[in-house]
């Protein structure tokens, strides 16, 4: 037994849970939504690449652009909040995740269906010229 009264056990069970608190917290202001700032004003795609119903993922920047009805543009992270896995380009209005099945709106990033619970980080986006910027 410690000095403070804690045997090991409590002290091991302590610092593990504080590990995991700050492992979460980092998990949840990262990502996508912390990258905001470095996507600004950037063209994600053109116009014409994201079909009515449908999007384009831009994979190399975990970004996907949608329009669920005709010239209105939404962009999300493409990194699910269930595990991080890369979500696929979304068909009739709804983003598949490929790894455990979650599925999300088009037009608002919700998760409908599980196992993720939380939505896609989004992106502010407006349409100049012929392409979609991130605002």
């Amino acid at each position: 037994m410690s000095d403070n009264g804690l045997g090991r056990r409590e002290l091991l069970g302590a610092t593990g849970v504080a590990a995991c608190g700050l492992a979460l917290t980092a998990c949840g202001s990262g990502g996508a939504a912390g990258d905001k700032p470095s996507l600004k004003g950037k063209v994600l795609a053109k116009t014409s690449e994201v079909p009515v119903g449908g999007g384009k993922l831009i994979g190399d920047l975990k970004v996907v652009v949608t329009q669920p009805t005709a010239g209105v543009y939404k962009a999300f992270s493409a990194s699910c909040p269930h595990k991080g896995c890369t979500v696929r380009a979304p068909e009739e209005n709804v983003i598949r995740c490929a790894c455990h099945g979650s599925e999300f709106a088009a037009d608002s990033g919700q998760a409908t269906k599980g196992p993720a619970t939380g939505p896609l980080a989004s992106f502010q986006v407006k349409v100049e010229g012929d392409g979609i910027v991130v605002v």
